[in-house]
């Protein structure tokens, strides 16, 4: 049985009740997994309050689908997500390739379609249709912006 999570909001950070929110979680559930999942590495500011980025919500999604869902222990689900890392690519930890997220929109419309790193940050996706998709939706969506109404 697997329920049906919201969508994800379009914006930069989210506090840990958000996305307990958007991903089923409670909160006390996430700090545990901070310590059991090197990946997730929210960034903590004034009194230790956490705030997540886009691509550590999609994680989140990933480590919940592999425990509640798939029934996968803590240990099996962190060499999954391990692995999974690996088969993009790119053997370096989903966290570091959130610090390569783009500041504006427009740094992320002048990607090429064919960098391996833009598609996953931008689409949580692996590289093809969707992040051309997405690139033409931000060209239509700067194209209505930048041209005066008459």
């Amino acid at each position: 049985m697997e329920n049906i999570l919201p969508a994800i909001p379009a914006k930069r950070y989210f506090t840990i009740g958000e996305v307990g929110e958007l991903c089923g979680v409670k909160p006390h559930v996430l700090r545990y997994w901070e310590q059991e999942f090197t990946q997730l590495r929210p960034m903590k500011r004034r009194g230790n309050r956490r705030y997540y980025q886009h691509h550590e919500v999609l994680m989140i999604r990933r480590i919940r689908d592999l425990l509640y869902d798939k029934g996968f222990t803590i240990s099996g689900a962190r060499n999954r997500l391990q692995e999974l890392g690996e088969l993009s690519g790119d053997s370096r930890p989903e966290a570091e390739l959130g610090s390569e997220q783009f500041q504006t929109i427009g740094e992320a419309m002048h990607m090429s379609p064919e960098n391996d790193v833009a598609p996953t940050l931008l689409c949580g996706d692996k590289p093809g249709d969707s992040w051309l998709e997405f690139r033409s939706e931000l060209l239509e969506i700067r194209e209505m912006l930048c041209t005066p109404d008459q």
